[in-house]
């Protein structure tokens, strides 16, 4: 099968969508599939390009039997609603053109969060008369509307009209949660073409935790500490500004330490907070290669993963919980009620509090820093968890649909 892919996420970027992409595709040319991903330079999410990259016209490369073709597009950082639009509307167009000078295409697979990537990926099927399938990583426009990143308005009501056009014209729809699979046929989507693939953890690389990185230990003085990890895309919908206060209410247990790893459009309040209150129980580290991620996860006793209370993250599903999994570190989730809330729960791996509420993050932290035994219970039923989330099922599943909608 010839798969070619559209994402403007791939690596070294290492956020959820490049991430995913990248450990599908792999499996799938093991398989004995042939896979090209068309993307863009990488600058996730600082919106500068990469060192040793370029935004060129057209570039192609190979990575681990990939073959990757990078085309020029407007980039900027991961803020501002309108230059984020230059920049996806930059990509459908260079992509579509990209797409139309590849030489075997069996299907057509087009990835969200921001669904002008999945324009670009209808009009290549439709020139090209091939299936195409649209993977569907967020509910967009709404997610822009509830961090409040851009008003109900006339051009949001444009937008989800284009929204609908492409869940309409898709072949198949992949969701990555059971609940955007709920709202879209809510929406008037035919069922039977939503089919469901979660995030998953690749298991050769996420393992249980042994020991803490040395080299990360001393670099940032952690010898020795509880350590409470928020690591990730520093973004509008985590409230970010609530985790610094949980921090500030324990600045005074000099056993519990709290990093805050990555970058994106809230890292700089995030930054000013630290310094503003001088706290000094925060370590801020910058956003680490793709390859570093299993080390700098291994820093973490717990990992924090907060949504805003909004009803949108409800059908949310984090994908650092199944890294979390992988390496047996447990999880604080403070986010809406929901299908993310749900796995947490019912795989005991981890503690699930309200949005938003800094007591009770702050209380469930010292729960597990004051019980062992519990601790120590949540981490084995973690790392037992983790196998029903093997990203190997995951890409299997997809070259199912796959094998499904050309057979048709």
């Amino acid at each position: 099968m010839n798969i070619l892919f559209l994402t403007d996420n791939f690596p070294p970027e290492g956020n959820a969508p490049a991430t995913r992409t990248y450990e599908h595709a792999l499996r799938w040319v093991k398989a004995g599939h042939d896979v090209t991903v068309i993307t863009c330079a990488p600058n996730f999410p600082e919106g500068k390009v990469y060192e040793g990259y370029s935004n060129s016209f057209y570039s192609v490369s190979k990575l681990d039997g990939i073959k990757v073709v990078r085309v020029k597009t407007y980039i900027t950082a991961n803020e501002g609603f309108l230059k984020r639009i230059l920049d996806y509307m930059s990509f459908m167009v260079t992509g579509f053109i990209a797409g139309i000078f590849q030489k075997k295409t069996d299907v057509v697979v087009a990835t969200s969060p921001q669904f002008f990537c999945a324009c670009s990926g209808w009009a290549l099927s439709a020139v090209r008369r091939k299936p195409f399938i649209f993977e569907l990583r967020d509910i967009w426009p709404a997610s822009i509307t509830a961090v409040g990143a851009m008003k109900d308005s006339f051009i949001i009501k444009l937008l989800e009209k284009l929204e609908l056009f492409l869940y309409h014209r898709a072949d198949s729809i992949v969701s990555v949660t059971h609940s955007f699979k709920s709202e879209l046929v809510k929406r008037g989507v035919d069922e039977t073409k939503i089919e469901v693939v979660l995030n998953g953890v690749d298991l050769t690389k996420y393992q249980p935790v042994t020991c803490k990185d040395p080299e990360f230990v001393k670099q940032f003085n952690l010898e020795d500490k509880f350590i409470v990890g928020y690591v990730g895309t520093h973004g509008m919908a985590h409230g970010l500004e609530n985790i610094v206060s949980v921090a500030e209410s324990l600045k005074e247990n000099d056993n519990i330490r709290f990093i805050f790893a990555g970058g994106g459009a809230a890292r700089k309040k995030v930054v000013d907070l630290v310094n503003q209150k001088q706290l000094k129980n925060i370590i801020l580290i910058d956003r680490q290669p793709k390859e570093m991620m299993p080390k700098l996860w291994s820093l973490c006793d717990l990992s924090l993963v907060p949504l805003v209370n909004n009803e949108l993250f409800r059908t949310v599903i984090p994908s650092k919980i199944f890294e979390c999994m992988g390496m047996g570190i447990p999880t604080i989730m403070s986010v809406p009620e929901g299908e993310a809330t749900a796995i947490i729960n019912e795989t005991a791996s981890g503690l699930v509090v309200e949005s938003e509420n800094v007591e009770e993050i702050k209380n469930a932290i010292l729960k597990l820093y004051n019980d062992i035994d519990l601790y120590n219970e949540i981490r084995v039923s973690s790392t037992n968890s983790a196998q029903l989330f093997s990203r190997d099922l995951m890409a299997s599943k997809m070259l199912s649909i796959f094998s499904k909608v050309l057979n048709k």
